[in-house]
């Protein structure tokens, strides 16, 4: 008995070391290898619609040092917005598709706790896009409410705009969390935010309405069979879904009259990523037409915008 159990728990040790190193590779591959040529051949990036990566350019702006979301322009062609995640100035960044900096959005009278996604969709002013804000990371899983803040988008691109955000006050109904996802439905106009560390994330929906209230408890949807979602974006016309990890991005195409929980529950597609240092950040163009990734600086790596266009 004691030399069967000491096998077994040999084995135990090295099936999770090598399960550990397997995790490992794909950031190790990003690292080693600039251009990641060998992802493709690793199954789980075959089933795919797009091609990449492409570089566009590496972020200009010192200040963007802790990226952690990632948005389109629905006004301004070629622009993206951005921000750092906790402890970061309250500010959104305004960068074009080589990752130049173009300006920023200031916003008054609130901190940046743990900003971790932001998203662009429908609005109060009906026809006017705005730009939301996810106040939504706690990696300690100790904060009873959690934030998003809510901008019309600016129609002009300045050096520094102020603004005043409308902020709604959120409470999970089984308790604290941490997430990093947000994403707004442009035909619902549900926000969907999406936890990070539990073994299943969890999918939770807040409506439109709930800013007329200024608090609300959200509501549970549904488990997604992923870990450590750090990211996601619908695109603009709402048939395309993508969501990612640090390892993977996950994708689906919605039916018309679908609703995004319906469409979730389909098995996603996995779609080409180049694992990056610490890459907390993705949205679609607004043609839907491609996929943009940037990731937190680490390692003395600095932060790229990566392109995914469709084939």
């Amino acid at each position: 008995m004691s030399y069967v159990s000491n096998y077994m728990t040999t084995m135990k040790y090295f099936l999770v070391k090598t399960f550990m190193l397997f995790l490992a590779l794909p950031l190790w591959i990003s690292v080693k290898v600039p251009q990641a040529k060998v992802l493709p051949v690793i199954p789980a990036y075959q089933d795919s619609l797009f091609t990449g990566p492409k570089s566009m350019g590496k972020i200009h702006n010192k200040a963007i040092d802790e990226a952690s979301g990632l948005v389109f322009s629905r006004m301004h062609p070629g622009i993206l917005y951005t921000h750092n995640d906790s402890g970061g100035d309250p500010i959104v960044y305004m960068l074009d598709t080589t990752g130049r900096h173009v300006g920023q959005i200031k916003l008054l009278g609130v901190e940046n706790r743990d900003w971790e996604d932001i998203a662009i969709g429908p609005g109060p002013e009906k026809d006017r896009p705005y730009i939301y804000v996810g106040e939504i990371g706690d990696n300690n899983a100790k904060y009873d409410q959690i934030k998003i803040f809510r901008i019309p988008e600016p129609n002009l691109l300045q050096d520094e705009v102020e603004v005043n955000p409308e902020i709604l006050i959120l409470n999970y109904p089984d308790g604290a969390k941490d997430a990093e996802t947000l994403m707004v439905d442009p035909i619902s106009h549900d926000i969907f935010i999406l936890s990070k560390r539990d073994s299943v994330n969890i999918l939770y929906r807040a409506p439109q309405s709930a800013f007329a209230q200024g608090e609300y408890v959200l509501e549970r949807i549904m488990e997604l069979p992923f870990t450590m979602s750090v990211a996601g974006d619908i695109s603009a016309d709402g048939s395309q879904i993508i969501i990612k990890n640090y390892l993977m991005v996950f994708y689906w195409e919605r039916e018309i009259g679908e609703t995004v929980p319906e469409a979730l529950k389909r098995k996603a597609k996995i779609l080409p990523y180049k694992p990056e240092p610490q890459g907390e950040a993705i949205a679609f163009d607004p043609q839907g037409e491609a996929y943009y990734t940037l990731s937190e600086m680490r390692f003395n790596i600095h932060p790229v915008l990566y392109r995914y266009g469709k084939k």
